[in-house]
């Protein structure tokens, strides 16, 4: 993830590359529009950062990365392929979320990235998925242990260590995929408060037209944004929230999610080896089956 002009600009080519098959892909006309314009506004910051290379641009070609997304765009649509345009620096994705029941469309400065986004679905998910984990493997794990004659205790030895093992893979596993994760958003937000000092006025059309897309009219839109970029936290704060539909405030915790994912699959893995735990001698294998 390099931060030289050169990446930069690439970033930016590629982009706007990226919204021209999007808009080409999108059924919509209002949200085709806006895709087009905001690929014209990344056109306009490549063109700014070219100044940076000190010589003229190289040639442009999309990597096979982009062509591929572009690909599954074609075939899937913008708005079934948004997580993986949301990483490859296409913006604007928050328009297919339109007006929010119980959210009002922002009228002014401060009722501008006022929406927060809700993240406790895929929590939920997580936490199922290492119960259900934990619970399948240990019990079948127990199972055999006994199924070969194996003295209770040894059952009981065999399934903690099951629980363990288990939950440390999997919780060093979510470590590593959150890090990951937190560092890209992170990147991400870094590059938008560059663009934000570089071009303000550029990053403030970028969201008014996300807003027009959205249902407020265009003027209104522009008006607002524009004041709204003079205040560079809150500038930064909604163009993370609205352009890269990220929430600053809560990247994700790697070790918290790691916590979370040991304690889900030892809560699933203790459930069979309970009744070896508490003593329930040969009753032990029919309790826990």
């Amino acid at each position: 993830m390099g931060t030289s002009p050169d990446d930069r600009w690439r970033a930016e080519k590629e982009a706007a590359w990226l919204y021209e098959r999007v808009a080409a892909a999108e059924p919509d006309s209002t949200r085709r529009a806006t895709f087009l314009e905001l690929g014209r506004a990344a056109e306009e910051q490549a063109e700014i950062l070219a100044g940076d290379l000190g010589g003229a641009p190289p040639g442009f070609a999309p990597s096979r990365r982009a062509r591929l997304v572009a690909s599954i765009v074609r075939r899937l649509g913008p708005h079934r392929a948004r997580p993986l345009l949301a990483a490859i620096k296409v913006r604007g994705l928050s328009m297919y979320d339109g007006p929010v029941a119980g959210h009002a469309m922002p009228t002014s400065v401060e009722g501008i990235g006022v929406r927060h986004r809700r993240g406790s679905g895929g929590t939920l998910r997580a936490a199922v998925f290492g119960v259900n984990d934990g619970l399948v493997s240990n019990t079948s794990l127990i199972l055999g242990i006994a199924g070969a004659g194996t003295a209770p205790s040894g059952v009981l030895l065999a399934g903690v260590a099951g629980l363990l093992a288990g939950a440390f893979s999997m919780a060093a596993g979510e470590y590593i995929s959150m890090k990951s994760q937190r560092e890209l958003f992170e990147y991400q937000i870094a590059q938008e408060r560059d663009e934000l000092e570089r071009y303000p006025e550029e990053e403030a059309e970028e969201l008014a037209l996300i807003y027009a897309a959205r249902g407020v009219p265009l003027d209104q839109a522009r008006t607002i944004t524009l004041a709204m970029v003079s205040d560079h936290d809150k500038a930064l704060d909604t163009l993370a929230r609205e352009e890269l539909g990220l929430n600053p405030d809560d990247l994700g915790s790697p070790w918290r999610a790691a916590a979370s994912s040991f304690a889900a699959f030892a809560g699933g893995a203790i459930v069979p080896l309970a009744p070896f735990a508490l003593g329930a001698g040969t009753r032990a294998l029919p309790i826990a089956i």
